[in-house]
């Protein structure tokens, strides 16, 4: 057979197999059973075969999707990712869990539905598994990764929640506690909260001309209400018993980056919470996310106590989480060591 012919004919296989592995890197959904006590099933796209008895994996990577529940489009944006960092499924288990809504083609009676994105606030299920705290998945999630015999290897968990994924994150960041019982086990766990449109703070302090004061106006009574303060927190918190110090203190003590595209500073951004309560946190995701910041150090300087909470920019990209994602920068700083 003449040299060109061959030559194309191993081009053709080698186009071939690349074609097959692109295939095979598409993630299909897999259900995952989570929960101790009663337990349901909840819908995520990984890596690796979560079905499979032992995974050797050092660290898992947890990717949570934004408003519109597209939890396979989140996936590929951690394939990305995770690529930038040097990491494969063989060391890294990236898993993008999807909350869904009653009316999502994937939806199953004995998963936990919510109405529309109330799943992002931490609220309770309504629908198909009811009464299961959005909070209570993210503990249960942990605990999944967290069990032993699934995951002997397991180092490290690094939760990712972008714009409403960002949300619950942020809001995870303090109200949560299921890495409190990871502590034995030696599995550390790190929290990456990215662009979200509004924040949880803790006192009715908000950034006035410059500085932090309480906020003396009526025309936006709501402000200080949950999810933008403690006042009528859910259930899940409240069970706790923690005072505003106490959840400082906690929240203080955990590793948590920031992050937000450099240009994420519209206004009029049409997913953009524009309640009250959200817009004296400031006009932009950008602003919001400093402003945060400012308020961290004012709490820390106020309750002494010290707070050492990473916080950047990412440069050229706005509210577009595949961008984002995709930026080497992310990469290099959520995974330094690497």
């Amino acid at each position: 057979m003449p040299h060109h012919v061959l030559r194309t004919f191993a081009r053709s296989l080698l186009l071939l197999a690349a074609s097959l592995l692109a295939v095979q890197a598409v993630a299909a959904p897999q259900t995952l059973r989570l929960g101790d006590t009663a337990p349901y099933n909840f819908l995520a796209f990984a890596n690796n075969d979560l079905q499979r008895a032992s995974l050797p994996v050092q660290r898992a990577v947890v990717l949570l999707h934004g408003v519109r529940r597209n939890a396979n489009d989140y996936y590929d944006s951690g394939e990305k990712l995770l690529e930038n960092a040097g990491f494969s499924a063989s060391d890294t288990l990236l898993l993008a869990p999807n909350f869904l809504t009653p009316s999502d083609r994937r939806a199953g009676d004995d998963m936990p539905l919510w109405p529309k994105d109330k799943w992002m606030h931490g609220a309770e299920s309504q629908s198909g598994r009811a009464g299961i705290a959005g909070f209570t998945v993210l503990d249960d999630l942990l605990a999944y990764l967290g069990n032993r015999q699934h995951f002997p290897a397991l180092k490290e968990i690094v939760l990712i929640g972008h714009s409403a994924g960002g949300q619950l994150m942020q809001r995870y960041t303090l109200l949560g506690d299921g890495d409190q019982r990871l502590r034995a086990s030696g599995i550390q766990v790190r929290y990456v909260v990215s662009s979200p449109s509004s924040y949880l703070y803790l006192d009715d302090n908000r950034v006035q001309d410059g500085a932090f004061k309480p906020v003396l106006t009526v025309m936006c009574p709501s402000y200080n209400q949950y999810r933008y303060g403690l006042e009528r927190a859910p259930a899940y918190f409240t069970r706790q018993g923690l005072n505003a110090t106490q959840v400082f203190q906690r929240y203080a003590a955990r590793n948590l980056t920031y992050m937000v595209g450099e240009l994420d500073n519209k206004p009029d951004d049409r997913v953009m919470d524009r309640a009250c309560g959200a817009a004296m946190q400031g006009d932009t995701r950008v602003e919001r996310q400093l402003n945060y910041l400012r308020y961290e150090a004012f709490l820390a300087q106020k309750w002494h106590t010290p707070i050492d909470h990473l916080q950047f920019q990412v440069s050229k990209v706005g509210h577009n989480a595949a961008r984002l994602f995709a930026a080497k920068s992310v990469a290099r700083t959520l995974f330094p060591t690497r």
